[in-house]
């Protein structure tokens, strides 16, 4: 029973807290709406896209027009095609990493809190230790060691990336362990490890989701890096390999660039916006006052 009224909780929670981010914040549900044009693009790709992105023909350096939306390159491939399929390797390469960099970030910064002590000492130094080599750097010398497959950017990052997440969980609990709702559990007889999973976790849920949002712009955008200088899967259409070749003909054939390069800002842009929304709209300090309106 009282796992059911925490999840009706969260919901009861989300429930207000999109109503009033849609009602209250243009902005962000212009974002939304973008969000989810992005996620259809992804998981429609295959029906969307009119040509193979990959497959070359003699229509090379095609201006847009109505039989190519976006132009061609150089060796005849359909750009659009190409920003439709570099949406769905963007998104599911940053929605992988930051959900696995997530997990680990809240295992580590919720045991470290409520551990406390040696565990906590170790566990910090620890996420100090993986905060000093650049992701960026330790990219490239995985890729030379082990190659540049899906997988392998994939396990290095999200290693890499928890260190955030871990520091904030960590925070978040240290706070939230004092409260009053945790005494009077520990008081009932709730084991440590309940206490942690049904009473601090799901309070701290919308941080989590927010630097999670946050995680996904930030990695679409190192991934985009990695791909525009040659690092990345070849056998996957990209945005940062799609710029990494139209840099060459910027004057030949300037959409080849322009498109992929509206397509990564404008995802990561709406990212940031919804997420700034959401942590303003959760943040009590930063929380817009609004006034209640007559009935």
């Amino acid at each position: 029973m009282a796992i059911l009224d925490i999840f009706g909780t969260q919901n009861t929670l989300w429930t207000s807290l999109f109503r009033r981010v849609l009602t209250r914040d243009v902005l962000a549900t212009i974002s939304i709406a973008v969000l989810g044009i992005f996620l259809f693009t992804a998981i429609s790709a295959d029906f969307i896209a009119p040509f193979d992105p990959l497959k070359t023909s003699n229509d090379t350096f095609q201006h847009p027009s109505w039989h190519f939306l976006f132009g061609t390159d150089d060796l005849g491939r359909d750009v659009f095609s190409g920003v439709v399929h570099g949406s769905r390797s963007s998104l599911m390469f940053s929605v992988f990493v930051s959900l696995a960099s997530g997990l680990i970030g809240v295992l580590v910064g919720a045991t470290a809190a409520f551990a406390g002590g040696l565990v906590d000492d170790v566990l910090m130094r620890l996420t100090e230790f993986v905060l000093i080599p650049p992701r960026f750097f330790l990219a490239l010398v995985v890729a030379a060691l082990f190659g540049t497959s899906f997988l392998y950017l994939v396990i290095i990052l999200s290693f890499t990336y928890w260190t955030t997440m871990a520091r904030l969980v960590r925070a978040q609990v240290l706070s939230l362990k004092e409260r009053p709702f945790v005494e009077a559990a520990t008081a009932l007889g709730a084991s440590r490890t309940r206490i942690l999973l049904f009473h601090i976790l799901p309070n701290a849920f919308p941080v989590i989701v927010t630097q999670i949002m946050l995680t996904v712009g930030s990695v679409i955008l190192l991934q985009a890096s990695l791909e525009f200088i040659g690092i990345g899967d070849a056998d996957r259409i990209s945005w940062g390999s799609m710029l990494h070749n139209g840099q060459h003909f910027i004057r030949d054939g300037w959409w080849m660039v322009v498109f992929p390069s509206l397509a990564l800002a404008l995802l990561v842009l709406a990212l940031n916006i919804l997420s700034d929304a959401l942590n303003s709209t959760l943040n009590p300090k930063t929380r817009p006052v609004y006034p209640d309106k007559a009935v």
